[in-house]
């Protein structure tokens, strides 16, 4: 049985990599500060005796007496919109801490169990970027004081850091450049898209596009990620490397307005808001190194997870 560390456990993306580790027969430690997790994402695996939770800041150092075999570092704020009380608007040091001080802590901790190490950096290393699609080789367009910097910089240190033990201590590392991801067990009041469309539509309430709406994004449905997630821990191939997840199918957000209000019955009228400083104009992955080094292809269309996601919303 192997055991892993994931720190970041109780958020949305890290409760569905807890959910399908345990469900493959491994033990789980799960840590989490729970800025921006919830227990209720986790409460399913309570009573699963390979489960085990822990709560704690990455920002102070761990220390386990287990035997680790690999550590996903997904712990930090995600959330861009300032209107959100989980954003890493909200929490900005917080969010420079856990992608630098918590990286370390963490690598350190693989350094001495001999694991695996996987860094969930992001999209947003891409800044505002002037390519598309983007690909690995794309340095990226960032503003290193603007107000998104604390998230787009934050992982570029964290992708730094990692790469820095990978050449000096041969350490297994592997860093994923997560792009929108959606789905079940997103926080409704997360500030994304997707989360803020969808509760807008089902309440009939105005639905909020900032800027014209000609900007892009693409939509990748948390099943696919999880899948590529736990492809590039196991892969014999992906020591050292970094690579983007995600989906490259592109909406602009006035499409994606209509296709939440259409597939919602909703009678919600679309508005327009100032756009967000420093937002970026294009978001389409290049995931050609995936496929190629994991075989990474998202399977689930855009309509069939939103669905999916709808449904979760209605009901909770």
């Amino acid at each position: 049985m192997q055991t892993f560390l994931i720190a970041g456990g109780a958020g949305f993306i890290g409760s569905h990599l807890c959910e399908k580790l345990l469900n493959d027969g491994s033990k789980i430690i799960c840590v989490d500060n729970l800025i921006t997790g919830s227990r209720n994402n986790i409460e399913a695996f309570k009573n699963n005796s390979n489960f085990i939770f822990i709560k704690y800041d990455i920002t102070q150092n761990l220390k386990l007496p287990d035997e680790i075999d690999g550590i996903f570092h997904l712990a930090s704020p995600a959330s861009p919109n300032k209107k959100s009380p989980r954003s890493y608007i909200t929490y900005p040091i917080e969010t420079l801490l856990a992608n630098s001080i918590g990286t370390y802590n963490l690598l350190n901790l693989a350094k001495e169990k001999r694991a695996r190490f996987v860094y969930a950096s992001s999209s947003e290393v891409y800044g505002n970027p002037s390519v598309s699609p983007q690909d690995e080789s794309y340095f990226g367009n960032v503003s290193p004081n603007g107000i998104r910097s604390v998230y787009d910089e934050g992982k570029r240190f964290g992708e730094a850091m990692t790469m820095a033990y990978f050449r000096k201590y041969d350490l297994d590392t592997r860093i994923m450049r997560i792009f929108n991801t959606y789905g079940d067990r997103m926080q409704k009041d997360d500030g994304r898209v997707v989360s803020n469309f969808i509760n807008q539509a089902i309440k009939d309430r105005p639905i909020t596009v900032y800027g014209n709406g000609s900007q892009t994004r693409s939509f990748c449905f948390i099943d696919d990620l999880i899948d590529g997630i736990t492809r590039l821990m196991i892969s014999d191939k992906a020591k050292g490397q970094f690579l983007n997840l995600g989906n490259p199918d592109e909406y602009t957000i006035i499409e994606m307005a209509n296709i939440i209000k259409n597939l919602t019955k909703s009678n919600s009228e679309i508005v327009f808001e100032q756009l967000p400083e420093d937002d970026p104009l294009k978001r389409k992955p290049d995931i050609g190194k995936a496929i190629k080094l994991l075989g990474f292809a998202p399977k689930v269309a855009l309509a069939e997870g939103l669905k999916k996601t709808i449904e979760y919303f209605k009901h909770n």
